[in-house]
Order: structure tokens, then C-alpha cells, then sequence
């Protein structure tokens, strides 16, 4: 394995992360890919060997052992690790293809401040949808995952022994399996971490659907506030006796003159009514 480009490929997964995925990301790393390297291949690496049946019936052992492991743990996993960690690299490209397409932009129209991407990284359009997309896809692989090894190993535990019948076994033989209590505890273990993986990206993905339905509602809060605010100017404005209405709308206006200065808060309805009592004073 290329370590240097594995270390690369982990900076980038980590870099446009949220603070789950990165949690997401560690217990992948350390407790499922280091513990399948290794402890768990050398666990299973005699598995097929070791399978001992009390026959001598050539071809006994091979029946009986595929028909009760059609599918090795070891391999399953990998698989399994394999499908897990694509989506991840999926974010990393649509950053990549998004950084392309900015750089292409600058050559184009120069480096004059404009840019299609504020962020690159940010999750906002697309990549948003694509980081969701990897969530959700994530935990649909492990949730499939579990559900083929319960099929194949019921309650994920390996009997002590097996007694085969199938020819071409002259009776019913008895078989055991290597090591079978250190293949549970690993396992259990596999099991386990891949439901606390499942329940990250499921976290992740109600942060980042919440995260955005709030931003979408405060956008829509701050215009309709903008909307009302200005409906209420223009009701004051109009309720003002005929006189007072020219002095607001004087007051509405903009003079850009040579000592015109940008206003530093808004125009309400309080202003106005600060601004009529002015004028009758006066």
C-alpha cells in the first residue's frame, strides 16, 4: 500500500468535513481498516485449512464448508470497507472538478476579483448535494452490510460446531472451526463499529439538512422583515397631514452634493415621527 497517497487522500476527506465526518473518518481508520489489517485477515487466514471434519471422505470437508461460509468474513469486509470509503473521494473530486472550473475562469477573465466559487470547499449547490448524497450512501452500504452477515451468520456468531450432511458425506459428519470464540470477539467488534458509523453519517446528515433549513428560514425572515419595515414607512408617511408628507418625503430623499455621507442606520417610523415633531417646534 502507497501510504503517501493514502495520507493525501485522508488530508482532503478531513479537510472538507464537518465535525462528525472527522469523527466518522477516525473510527474508519483506526478501528475498522488498522484492526482489519491487522488483526482481522490473520484471524481468518486459516479459516478454510482448519476446518477439520471426521471423515475421510474425499470432497466431504469442501462441501460442508462452503455450504455453511459461502462468503468469507475477510473478504465482506473489504468490500465493505471499499464501498464505505468511495463516497468520501466522490466529495474530494467534485472539489477538485470545482477548482478546475475556477481556475479555468480566472485565465479566461483575469484575476480581477470576480470568482465563481467564494469557497471552494463550502458546502453550498452542488457539493452540498454530493456530501449528502456520500452520507446517505455510506450508511445504506453498512446497513446492507450487516444485514448479509445476520443472513449468513445468524446473531453474527460462528457455531462451535457444524454437523454436515450433503453428499458426498457418507452420514452426518461433525466439522469445527478454527478459533471460533477469537472470531466472535472480532466479529462483534466489526459489528459494532460499523453501527456507531452508521449513526455518525445519520447525525451528520440531520446537522447538515438542519443547518440548511435554517439558513433558508432566516433568509426568509430577513426579507420579509426588509418588506414589512418599508410597508410601515410608507403607512406613516401617508397618514402625516399634507405639509408634513413633503417635509418626510424631502427626508426620503438622497442629494448626492459634495458633502453627501452614507447613511449609517435605517429609516423608521420613530425617525419620522421625530422629524414632524422638528418641524412643529419650529
Amino acid at each position: 500500500m502507497n501510504w503517501g497517497v493514502f495520507e493525501g487522500l485522508l488530508s482532503g476527506v478531513n479537510k472538507y468535513s464537518t465535525a462528525f465526518g472527522r469523527i466518522w473518518l477516525s473510527v474508519v481508520f483506526i478501528f475498522r481498516l488498522l484492526v482489519y489489517l491487522v488483526a482481522a485477515e490473520k484471524v481468518w487466514g486459516d479459516d478454510s485449512k482448519d476446518f477439520d471434519c471426521n471423515t475421510e471422505q474425499p470432497g466431504c470437508p469442501n462441501v460442508c464448508y462452503d455450504h455453511y461460509f459461502p462468503v468469507s468474513h475477510i473478504r465482506l469486509w473489504a468490500l465493505q470497507l471499499i464501498l464505505v470509503t468511495c463516497p468520501s473521494l466522490m466529495v474530494i473530486m467534485h472539489v477538485a472538478y470545482r477548482e478546475a472550473k475556477e481556475r479555468r475562469f480566472r485565465e479566461k477573465y483575469g484575476d480581477n476579483g470576480r470568482r465563481l466559487f467564494p469557497d471552494v470547499g463550502k458546502k453550498r449547490g452542488g457539493l452540498w448535494w454530493t456530501y449528502l448524497f456520500s452520507l446517505i450512501f455510506k450508511a445504506a452500504v453498512d446497513i446492507v452490510f450487516l444485514s448479509i452477515f445476520y443472513v449468513i451468520y445468524p446473531s453474527y456468531t460462528l457455531p462451535l460446531l457444524v454437523k454436515c450432511f450433503l453428499p458426498p458425506c457418507p452420514n452426518i459428519v461433525d466439522c469445527y472451526i478454527s478459533r471460533p470464540t477469537e472470531k466472535n470477539i472480532f466479529t462483534l467488534f466489526m459489528v459494532v463499529t460499523a453501527c456507531v458509523c452508521i449513526l455518525l453519517s445519520l447525525i451528520e446528515a440531520s446537522y447538515l439538512i438542519g443547518k440548511r433549513c435554517k439558513e433558508v428560514l432566516q433568509a426568509k425572515s430577513e426579507r420579509y422583515n426588509r418588506h414589512r419595515s418599508g410597508t410601515l414607512i410608507h403607512k406613516d408617511a401617508g397618514s402625516l397631514p399634507p405639509s408634513q408628507q413633503d417635509a418626510c418625503e424631502v427626508g426620503l430623499q438622497v442629494f448626492h452634493g459634495a458633502d453627501y455621507k452614507l447613511a449609517t442606520a435605517p429609516l423608521t417610523s420613530s425617525s419620522l415621527c421625530a422629524s414632524t415633531k422638528h418641524e412643529k417646534a419650529g
